[in-house]
């Protein structure tokens, strides 16, 4: 499947054996491994100033971080407006095409953590509503791209989270198993994990507070990515 970035390498064999409990990681992206909040103000205000609508506040507009770009309009402008969906998405694209990737920063533990993880075998994927494209540059400008497995982004499904789709996807073709380990940073991320049958790993680096986790299983919630290390 094209759409799919993977590596040549025997995931099973003896030098990626994972010697962890979980057979896979897989992680969100934005706020999970890096941050691109600022870029994301960016656009969504360029993309509603282009439709005559109000600038959103950037609190409001970093609520949405992780949602679909439809998803991401009517919360912020309101279901009246669902019909602009397609404009917004088109306008939202065109200036994260030129500004995104230099607006975004990977989060200071990341690259210890990913690092470390690869030692250890751990097969690693990202699942994210960010075009894989922009994840790939991002990455790959910090060092890490080679580090994944594999990355599914928001043009390679069908269905955003909390749908399980995008999680899945990545779990067959790391062919893993409903032990690999999804760590996100959203109420989203852990409905996907849910409803993927997947253990979640919630992590403070983002906007959601620890007690709005409350409703959703969690293997374990932590401050920060360093924490995960221990826990697998």
């Amino acid at each position: 499947m094209k759409n799919h970035r993977l590596f040549d390498g025997n995931l099973c064999g003896e030098a990626n054996q994972a010697v962890s409990r979980f057979s896979a990681v897989i992680f969100d992206f934005d706020y999970t491994l890096a941050d691109s909040s600022q870029g994301v103000l960016e656009c969504v205000n360029h993309a509603l100033g282009r439709l005559g609508l109000p600038a959103a506040s950037p609190e409001d507009i970093k609520k949405t971080i992780g949602m679909s770009l439809p998803a991401t309009l009517v919360a912020l402008a309101g279901k009246e407006h669902k019909d602009k969906g397609d404009d917004f998405h088109h306008l939202f694209i065109e200036r994260a095409d030129k500004v995104m990737a230099d607006m975004t920063t990977v989060l200071k533990d990341a690259p210890r953590v990913i690092r470390l993880l690869r030692d250890r075998g751990v097969p690693l994927g990202i699942v994210s509503t960010k075009f894989r494209y922009r994840i790939e540059t991002i990455l790959g400008r910090a060092g890490l791209l080679d580090y994944f497995d594999v990355i599914v982004g928001g043009e390679d499904v069908s269905r955003h989270k909390p749908d399980p789709e995008g999680i899945l996807m990545a779990i067959e073709w790391l062919g893993a198993n409903q032990s690999t380990l999804f760590v996100g940073d959203s109420l989203s991320d852990a409905e996907a994990a849910l409803r993927a049958g997947v253990p979640f790993v919630a992590v403070l680096s983002g906007v959601t507070p620890r007690e709005a986790f409350s409703k959703y299983p969690t293997y374990r919630i932590i401050e920060n990515l360093v924490e995960l290390v221990d826990l697998l």
